[in-house]
């Protein structure tokens, strides 16, 4: 739980764009330094960006380097992220956070890790692939969906720096250049999963997806308590105080965004109304 004053979590500390690299038609990653005012981030948590005069959004981190650059990756969805998206290497932008409870990566520790990731749910996971030799995993295994294989996120990096994870990217829909696999991500699931009691799992992307591989890695013999989904709700203020990310007993911005699926699952079954 934060400690420091409403007022100073509210207000935006500034900075100024790095660089800004087109991943796909309507998706990019920025990258910045992150403001000696902010704490630096733990893989999972988000940040609340903000254009003066247009809006403020929460975007996951990317990306953390060890010299305080962090890295948001942004899909334009609506007026504030075509705005992010627009911006410019040196121009100003507003931020608030770190916030929220990231990846619990001390329980990765001598377990066999499955990172799954859908869309730009690759987003928010890609700071653990990208340090996926350092918390003291048995093994490693990367699983991506996309709709199709022009939308398949970090593809680049998926060949030059992550290789030795062998991730599989299975699409929705394939063209007649495509050679892997089509269809659900969690078809071939079982077949991901030497010995499951010793499986640890971090889940992220569309909430129908992460619904039903909750429900097939708990089948599979995974424990509740080690899988892990990251959640997305309308987060609004980023510390618990206007209740727009509610869901059920939790505030997704402080209590999650990621949280395990023995927390998730009877929630994530009320239909909405």
């Amino acid at each position: 739980m934060r400690t420091e004053p409403l007022a100073a979590t509210m207000t935006p500390a500034m900075a100024r764009v790095g660089t800004v690299v087109r991943e796909l038609v309507d998706t990019v990653t920025m990258s910045m330094d992150m403001p000696e005012s902010l704490a630096m981030p733990r893989p999972g948590q988000f940040a609340m960006l903000w254009v003066p005069g247009i809006g403020e959004i929460p975007i996951s981190y990317s990306g953390i380097g060890p010299d305080r650059t962090v890295e948001h990756t942004i899909r334009v969805v609506g007026a504030t992220s075509a705005a992010l998206a627009a911006l410019e290497p040196e121009e100003p932008i507003g931020v608030r956070g770190p916030f929220g409870r990231g990846w619990r990566l001390d329980e990765l520790i001598d377990t066999d890790v499955l990172i799954v990731a859908g869309g730009l749910g690759l987003a928010p996971l890609r700071p653990v692939v990208e340090a996926a030799g350092d918390f003291g995993a048995r093994s490693v295994k990367l699983l991506v969906g996309a709709r199709s294989p022009d939308l398949v996120l970090y593809a680049p990096q998926m060949e030059d720096r992550w290789d030795d994870l062998r991730p599989v990217v299975t699409v929705d829909h394939a063209d007649a250049a495509w050679k892997g696999p089509v269809g659900p991500l969690h078809v071939d699931l079982a077949g991901a999963l030497d010995d499951p009691t010793r499986v640890s799992a971090l889940v992220c992307g569309p909430e129908i997806m992460m619904q039903v591989l909750g429900r097939q890695l708990q089948l599979t013999g995974v424990a509740a308590q080690r899988i892990q989904l990251s959640l997305e709700r309308n987060m609004q203020c980023g510390v618990g105080h206007c209740g727009h990310c509610q869901l059920g007993p939790l505030f997704t911005c402080t209590d999650g965004p990621v949280v395990d699926w023995g927390v998730a699952a009877p929630l994530l079954a009320v239909r909405e109304r």
